[in-house]
């Protein structure tokens, strides 16, 4: 074989191991740069949130719930369950936790926080924000990789991978740190009421509430139930009641603002 076509063979040698190792890496999982909660301290203080756990009713079904946190550039940190085992809570409702904590950390900034539950009228036919919940659709590959079994736990095939998704009720809450905003984290198992109370003391257990302001009259991104009998929000950034007591507990925490006070 003569020299040019030694050099050739070379330069295609490390042209397709160039192009093997580019395909590999683009297969990894995108690696977590940074991770405001670890799976143990989601569980844990999820599982003492929830009425299932031996913690306080957060005024719905009082099931066990999921919870999932991203990071601010969108990858998944954790994924976990309240209960005994992966079928003890919803489970659909992983997909839905995951999507939450995306939407709350992409339409929050490190100086003004929205949760999930603010999206809701203002994505409404006629919203200013209508169609927002198909404009971010999730990934499917990453939502049903692995297997039932790895699902809640420390090697949910989600974490280390953006999910997507944009999910326009309540549940979902962008996490504060004393550096600013940090990711977020999404609740999902139980009316969406009851789950945005549930984030809301997970978030405030974790350390992770610095909120600076948000869209709320109490300039937080509490739950306003300022959605009347004609389906208007004043605020333009309501949500509806649900059926049970989860909007007087929201109010007791802080984390709900009921109609009358909303101007």
């Amino acid at each position: 074989m003569g020299k040019l076509s030694v050099m050739a063979a070379a330069v295609v040698a490390a042209a397709a191991s160039s192009m093997s190792v580019s395909s590999l890496a683009q297969d990894q999982p995108h690696p977590a740069l940074s991770c405001p909660v670890d799976h143990d301290q989601l569980a844990d203080t999820l599982k003492k949130n929830v009425k299932p756990g031996g913690g306080p009713s957060n005024g719905g079904l009082d099931n066990n719930e999921w919870a999932a946190v991203v990071n601010r550039q969108g990858i998944v940190c954790a994924v976990a369950y309240s209960g005994g085992k992966v079928d003890d809570q919803w489970l659909g409702s992983r997909a839905i936790a995951a999507e939450k904590a995306n939407t709350a950390n992409a339409f929050s900034l490190k100086d003004k926080a929205i949760a999930t539950a603010n999206l809701y009228a203002g994505a409404q036919p006629g919203g200013f924000l209508f169609g927002a919940a198909l404009g971010n659709p999730p990934s499917p590959e990453v939502l049903y990789a692995g297997t039932p079994e790895q699902f809640g736990t420390s090697h949910d095939p989600m974490v280390g991978k953006p999910i997507g998704g944009t999910i326009v009720f309540g549940g979902g809450l962008a996490l504060y740190d004393g550096n600013g905003i940090a990711g977020a984290l999404g609740v999902s198992g139980d009316s969406s009421c009851a789950d945005h109370n549930v984030a809301w003391r997970v978030r405030h257990q974790l350390g992770l509430d610095r909120v600076p302001a948000g869209v709320s009259p109490n300039m937080k991104d509490a739950i306003i139930y300022d959605i009347g009998l004609d389906g208007k929000s004043p605020s333009g950034f309501g949500h509806p009641k649900c059926n049970g007591k989860e909007d007087q507990i929201a109010v007791d925490l802080g984390a709900g603002v009921s109609g009358n006070v909303v101007r």
